[in-house]
């Protein structure tokens, strides 16, 4: 699941220790999905000078930090030098300073300096997690539990609960608002030292305290699910009698055609008929006018990793309706269905997916790994007695293996995806039974396999940037591919915008995806977004390289449509915004609108056979319907204008799902 980068700062970041000004060395472990994971360390000296490490690995890929800090009266630092790599391995190199009024920072996105008249924290763009524990006893010492952040926002603290534990006492579990779509939680002891912080993701915990956490995440769970039920109650509009949507622009996506002056009868979260615009409404039915507004099925995002928070919100305030989780926390995302099904929370529909890999170096945080024979059939058959619909194979999985897994999925009537394993082709992928490839970068690795066969690293990326430029998409090795998809009937999940980011964003200039967002967000997700963090690494003179491998992508999903190489649309990027970019870079690709849309709601229900109750206007179907204003069929960006979205018998306010996660509305 892909984040921005100080969303995953945080989440890491407030998991850290905590300290006082006593010399003192303190350790947490880092855990990914329960599995160990890399390590912080805080090492504070007499003079109160700070020097924290920090690391982790996911597959290849994690931050590896040393920061250095001095830390004032105020609690605030005084100054700070961090070295190290990000989370794709690109160089670190940042430097703050506080000097009375005068605020000062540098790193690859920034160099500013201001003057201020009260105090202000500076969040690193590559924030250790003890320094966001700095922040969290900054805010305890300040008036009210405020702090002006730099460059720009304001964070706040909050109690929440305590706990004992044994052997240490009283710990207490604090909000920490401001710095992110959704609060953030740390739980710091009785010396205001950090003792853990939980996630269903990403856990930390104080070395030697290992066996309370999970006690710790329960109590958090419910504060965090006490939060959901109260935003959802606020938010949902539960529609207990008829609903006439009257006068709107009706687009059927299998048809192709938009049919004006129409309203349309929903009841009992069904489509009951479609009618002329001047018709008038069932005895105690409601009316809701659409205002000659374009109405068309609620969107499908095909590649998620589903969280609770803001994801919710993100989704149906973006008209996505539908989506497919391929790979998450099995318990947690049980329970997050539930709760939406109940009503506890608000979010789509979702559809899941169980992940499988192989364990060694590069293994992804999961608990499903598999080996051997045995091992993969029995997590396939876990997976299909536990409601999941589709198996996604993973980089590390034995190449000997992916066809033993195919064949166990298709006994038990379950689709077969994933990454192609290392050291396979994706030919060889198809060859063994699979159904579905995710990631377009995966059909290009086909072609370069005597450059890389390694491709559980980074490598899976930076080997097609570097030459997928090259790659002639008329030439016969690939047509010869192309046809072996169509005669298999693959269908292909390129995420082609998450390789936007990837490929053109470098320090100080973020991926063109996001120009059309980014000011919707709070100040510093904006910041985050801006600094270009997502990006590969990039040695000097690639840029335009790294451009053209970039657009060999886009034109590559342009050729498999016109191929009649089945394509669905999936982000594995920020929920729910991100959609519309996939949309729009397949009409780059030279997709017509109309057929972009029916990809995304028709033609995706119908790979994931709920075609005949999903992804159409009609009668009978169920009423998952968005209100959009202006027309996708035209100008795709349009798709962004969500006014209104009903999910069977829910209906949803888009500006209100997104002012709860500090989102401003799309403009219309």
């Amino acid at each position: 699941m892909r984040t921005t980068r100080l969303v995953l700062a945080l989440l890491s970041g407030l998991a850290a220790f905590g300290a006082s000004a006593a010399e003192r060395v303190e350790k947490s472990k880092a855990l990914l999905l329960g599995q160990p994971a890399g390590f912080s360390e805080a090492r504070y000296a007499d003079d109160g000078s700070l020097v924290a490490r920090y690391e982790y690995n996911d597959r290849g890929r994690g931050p590896k930090l040393e920061t250095t800090l001095r830390i004032g009266a105020d609690g605030i630092p005084l100054s700070s030098r961090a070295t190290g790599n990000d989370y794709f391995k690109g160089a670190v190199e940042e430097t703050f300073s506080r000097d009375g009024a005068r605020y000062a920072w540098k790193n690859n996105a920034e160099d500013e300096t201001r003057e201020l008249a009260t105090p202000a924290f500076y969040l690193p763009l590559n924030m250790q997690p003890e320094e966001a524990v700095v922040l969290v006893r900054a805010l305890l010492k300040a008036p009210g539990g405020k702090l002006a952040l730099l460059p720009a926002g304001e964070a706040r603290i909050e109690k929440v609960a305590t706990e004992k534990v044994k052997g240490k006492g009283t710990v207490t579990l604090y909000m920490l608002s401001g710095l992110g779509l959704q609060p953030e939680y740390v739980w710091l002891d009785a010396d205001q030292r950090f003792f853990a912080s939980w996630s269903s993701w990403m856990s930390f915990i104080r070395e030697g305290h290992e066996g309370a956490l999970a006690r710790l995440g329960e109590r958090q769970d419910k504060e965090e699910k006490r939060l959901a039920r109260e935003r959802a109650a606020s938010l949902t509009r539960t529609l207990a009698k008829p609903l006439l949507i009257r006068d709107v622009r009706v687009f059927d996506p299998p048809s192709g055609e938009v049919v004006d002056k129409r309203s349309v009868l929903i009841d009992k979260g069904r489509i009951v008929s479609i009618d002329a615009a001047d018709r008038a409404p069932p005895a105690g039915a409601e009316v809701l006018e659409g205002g000659g507004r374009f109405l068309m099925p609620g969107l499908w995002d095909m590649h998620t990793h589903y969280s609770a928070g803001a994801d919710g919100p993100l989704n149906l305030g973006s008209g996505v309706t539908t989506i497919r989780d391929l790979a998450n926390n099995l318990e947690a995302l049980k329970g997050r269905i539930d709760a939406i099904e109940a009503g506890a929370d608000l979010g789509p529909r979702i559809i899941r997916a169980g992940v499988i890999d192989g364990r060694g170096p590069y293994a992804g945080p999961i608990k499903t790994l598999a080996d051997n024979e045995k091992e993969a059939v029995d997590a396939v058959a876990m997976y299909a007695a536990s409601g999941h619909e589709q198996i996604k194979i993973y980089s590390s999985i034995k190449p000997e293996l992916m066809p033993v897994i195919a064949r166990a999925a298709h006994e038990k009537g379950l689709r077969v995806s994933g990454h192609v394993p290392a050291f396979m082709t994706a030919r060889q992928f198809v060859e063994g039974g699979a159904d579905e490839i995710q990631h377009i970068n995966m059909l290009v690795l086909n072609f370069l396999f005597d450059i890389v066969q390694d491709t559980r690293s980074p490598a899976r990326f930076t080997a097609v940037a570097q030459h997928a430029a090259k790659l002639d998409l008329g030439s016969a090795p690939v047509r010869e591919f192309i046809g072996l998809l169509k005669a298999r009937d693959i269908v292909v999940d390129p995420t082609v915008g998450t390789f936007e980011d990837m490929f053109l964003g470098r320090p100080g200039v973020p991926g063109p995806g996001m120009s059309a967002i980014i000011d919707r967000f709070p100040p510093t997700v904006q910041r985050s977004m801006r600094s270009g963090s997502g990006g590969l690494p990039i040695e000097p003179g690639s840029e335009a390289l790294y451009r053209d491998s970039y657009q060999r992508l886009v034109d590559y999903v342009g050729v498999l449509y016109r191929s009649g190489v089945r394509i669905v649309p999936g982000t594995d990027n920020l929920a729910g915004m991100t959609l519309p970019r996939e949309l729009e870079l397949y009409v780059e690709a030279g997709i017509p609108p109309k057929d972009v849309l029916r990809i995304a709601t028709h033609d995706s229900a119908k790979v994931m056979k709920r075609e005949a109750e999903y992804g159409r206007v009609a009668p009978g179907y169920v009423s998952d319907l968005i209100l959009v204003d202006g027309d996708p069929t035209v100008v795709m960006a349009d798709i962004r204008k969500v006014a209104t979205t009903i999910c069977g018998d829910r209906l949803y306010d888009a500006d209100a799902l997104f002012r709860s996660v500090g989102v401003q509305p799309a403009t219309r």
